[in-house]
C-alpha cells in the first residue's frame, strides 16, 4: 500500500510558532531547575523538524516542531547511548528527557553540545577524504547490532522502508513538472530504483545524511547529528549525500568505500530523486535551487552511465 508522507509525518503545526527562547526558559526552569540560570539562545543554523537552542555553553535543547517529529524523541533517548560508543565520530549524547509543559505539547530533549560547522564544500579540505570518512562512519553504523532496533515507520518518515512508499507522490511530481524535465529519463531512473528491491538483513541507518547533519572541524568530518529519522532496515536512504554534496572523484570514493552494488546505488538514487522532485517548486528559493541542482546531478550521472 502506498503511503503519503503528509499522512505519516505531519508538517510543522501551531506549536512550532510558539517555540522561542522564553518557552525554552520556562520548560528548563520547571523540569530541570539545576540549569535554570544558564543562558539560552537559538543556534546559528536552525532546523525544520525541530527547533534547537543553546543551553549554556555545553548543551542544547531540541524541541520537535510537530506531532510526527515528536515520535523521534524517545527513539533518540533510547538508542543514541547505544550507538555512540560504537561509532568513529561523535553523535549527540542525550542528557535529559523533557516532558510536555508550559503550554508545549510534546516531549523534548537536552543534548551535549558538539562543536563544528555544517558541511559545505568550501569548509572541507579534501572532499574525497571526507567521503571516505563518512563511508567509514556509515559502515560502522551498519555494523551495530540491529536486534530490537526500530523498524522503518512513521518515526523515520519511512526511510529504511521500500521506495514504493513514495511512488504515488513521485509520479505525481513527474507529471506536474513534465514540461520542464525529461519525463522518460526521470521515470526510468525512478522505475529502476523501484525494481532494485532490497533483500538484505536489517541494519542501522541514519535516515537523513545531509550536509546540515554533518559537522566539520579543521576541514574534516567531526560529528554526525540529528538521528530523528534513524532506524533499522534498508540503508540505501543514506546514499543521497552522493548527489547532494559529493561529485566526481568524491562520489566515486564514497561508493567504493561503502562497497555499494548496483542495486543499492539505484535505490539511493531513487531516494535522491524523490526528494528533489518534491522540492522543485518549494516556496523557499534556496530549497528549490537545491532541488534543481540535485536533479541535474542525477541526470548528468544517467547520461554518463549510458
Amino acid at each position: 500500500m502506498n503511503r503519503q508522507p503528509t499522512d505519516d509525518v505531519p508538517v510543522t503545526d501551531a506549536a512550532a510558532d510558539r517555540i522561542d527562547t522564553a518557552l525554552v526558559r520556562r520548560l528548563v526552569a520547571e523540569q530541570f531547575p539545576r540549569w535554570a540560570e544558564l543562558p539560552i539562545r537559538p543556534v546559528e543554523v536552525g532546523g525544520w523538524d525541530n527547533r534547537t537552542f543553546h543551553l549554556g555553553e555545553e548543551m542544547t535543547v531540541r524541541l520537535p516542531s510537530g506531532a510526527g517529529y515528536a515520535l523521534q524523541v524517545a527513539k533518540e533517548q533510547r538508542w543514541l547511548p547505544v550507538l555512540g560508543p560504537r561509532l568513529p565520530v561523535p553523535i549527540p549524547v542525550p542528557l535529559a528527557h523533557g516532558r510536555p509543559g508550559a503550554g508545549y505539547p510534546y516531549p523534548w530533549s537536552v543534548y551535549r553540545w558538539i562543536d563544528g560547522r555544517t558541511a559545505r564544500a568550501e569548509r572541507i579540505d579534501d572532499l574525497a577524504r571526507f567521503a571516505t570518512d563518512l563511508a567509514a562512519f556509515l559502515r560502522a553504523l551498519r555494523g551495530v547490532d540491529a536486534t530490537d532496533g526500530p523498524a522503518a515507520g512513521p518515526h523515520s518518515a519511512w526511510r529504511g522502508g521500500p521506495l514504493s512508499t513514495y511512488d504515488t507522490e513521485t509520479r505525481a511530481a513527474i507529471e506536474t513538472h513534465r514540461d520542464r524535465i525529461p519525463v522518460t529519463v526521470v521515470t526510468g531512473i525512478w522505475q529502476a530504483a523501484l525494481d532494485a528491491t532490497w533483500a538484505g538483513p536489517a541494519v542501522w541507518f541514519h535516515g537523513d545524511v545531509a550536509d546540515g547533519n554533518l559537522l566539520v572541524r579543521d576541514g574534516r568530518l567531526a560529528a554526525v547529528i540529528d538521528f530523528g529519522c534513524s532506524g533499522v532496515g534498508d540503508p540505501a536512504c543514506d546514499i543521497v549525500i552522493a548527489w547532494t554534496l559529493l561529485h566526481g572523484t568524491s562520489r566515486a570514493a564514497f561508493r567504493a568505500a561503502l562497497g555499494l552494488d548496483d542495486a543499492s546505488w539505484a535505490r539511493g538514487r531513487g531516494w535522491a530523486l524523490w526528494k528533489a522532485l518534491i522540492l522543485l517548486d518549494d516556496q523557499d528559493p534556496a530549497k528549490a535551487e537545491w532541488a534543481w541542482r540535485v536533479l541535474g546531478e542525477l541526470l548528468a550521472e544517467h547520461r554518463a552511465d549510458r
